[in-house]
């Protein structure tokens, strides 16, 4: 690795490498419940965050967030198929990780403003929607 490599942005939470991959398998082929989620999509999903993680930049992985954005706004606006429950977890660990860029130096918060807001919005909605009701 080059020594101008920030890494900083590693030093995040680990739950979006933890959790984003079955579930974001699961948005990517609209396969209900993220325990449903084709195995070979989520293993698939998972080699591609490792190889983010592991030889990436944080540009990258903001790319890969910022897909994650899409695809969970498009199934709260009703526009993609997907399981609300999925979706909602996902907007709530990319929502905390872009929150937490905030402590980092870098434009990385300023960059990710756009997706915290539709994040934002889509959270409420996947809320009111979700048979569990409001969790926040």
């Amino acid at each position: 690795m080059s020594g101008r490599r920030s890494l900083v942005w590693l030093g995040l939470t680990p739950e979006p490498e933890r959790e984003l991959p079955a579930t974001v398998a699961a948005l990517r082929t609209a396969a209900g419940p993220t325990s449903t989620a084709p195995p070979k999509a989520a293993r698939a999903e998972r080699r591609r965050v490792e190889r983010l993680v592991l030889h990436g930049t944080q540009r990258s992985w903001l790319r890969y967030l910022a897909e994650v954005t899409d695809l969970v706004t498009a199934v709260a606006g009703g526009t993609r198929p997907g399981d609300p429950r999925a979706a909602l977890l996902a907007a709530e660990v990319v929502l905390d990780h872009h929150r937490m860029l905030i402590g980092l130096p870098g434009p990385g918060y300023g960059r990710t403003a756009a997706d915290r807001t539709a994040l934002e919005s889509a959270v409420r909605t996947l809320r009111a929607a979700s048979p569990d009701g409001d969790r926040g």
